[in-house]
């Protein structure tokens, strides 16, 4: 019984963790918005407050909300500092797994992609899937969540133009299905720093909403 009692909690807690993570990530909960933790257990079908605040607390740990003492709970806001640190990370990271682990993606999963001019997300993510090391790949993992809180905030700004992502794409596409790792990985990060470059732009404006 304590056994079952105890697989319940934890599922609340991962389904609370998961129900304000997505909601986060979406910008359903906006930068800068102020939650209220009795109204998010209340959305959750009045779960218990225990399970609601371990999962805050995961989500705090996670750079996603803000405790503040006394005011409540904040959804994190995005700074010119944070698309700055999102980019050098990209930098860092995407490039050399590309470089010294892309020869492990399966080659029909770059000769079979479905649509690898606008699904950015998705070309990334195998470009990043066979990064062995954790702790690369722990770091990642968090600024991806923040790339999909900025692409969404963003969009109403036409931050991407689509057909110069899709000529981008295509370059390291061609050069990974050639085997030319290291031409791949110069061409993904000409075409990171030309994402950060508009981005940084684009921080400015969004600053004025």
């Amino acid at each position: 019984m304590k056994e079952m009692d105890s697989q319940s909690k934890t599922s609340l807690k991962l389904q609370a963790y998961q129900y304000l993570k997505t909601k986060i990530l979406n910008c359903e909960y906006r930068p800068n918005e102020f939650l209220n933790e009795q109204k998010l257990c209340a959305e959750m079908g009045n779960i218990s407050r225990t399970p609601m605040r371990d999962a805050l607390g995961r989500l705090e740990q996670e750079g996603l909300i803000t405790i503040l003492p006394k005011k409540g709970l904040m959804v994190s806001g995005i700074t010119e500092e944070d698309v700055h640190s999102m980019f050098e990370m990209r930098l860092l990271v995407e490039p050399y797994a590309l470089r010294t682990y892309g020869a492990d993606i399966p080659r029909e999963e770059l000769e079979h992609i479905d649509d690898f001019c606008k699904a950015d997300d998705d070309f990334h993510e195998l470009l990043m899937s066979t990064l062995p090391n954790k702790y690369l790949r722990s770091a990642y993992d968090r600024i991806t969540g923040l790339n999909t809180r900025f692409r969404i905030m963003t969009g109403k700004v036409s931050m991407i133009n689509q057909e110069q992502t899709c000529e981008e794409h295509l370059e390291i596409l061609n050069a990974a299905l050639s085997d030319n790792w290291n031409t791949a990985a110069d061409a993904l990060q000409h075409h990171l720093e030309l994402a950060r470059d508009k981005a940084e732009g684009v921080i400015k404006v969004i600053r004025l909403w």
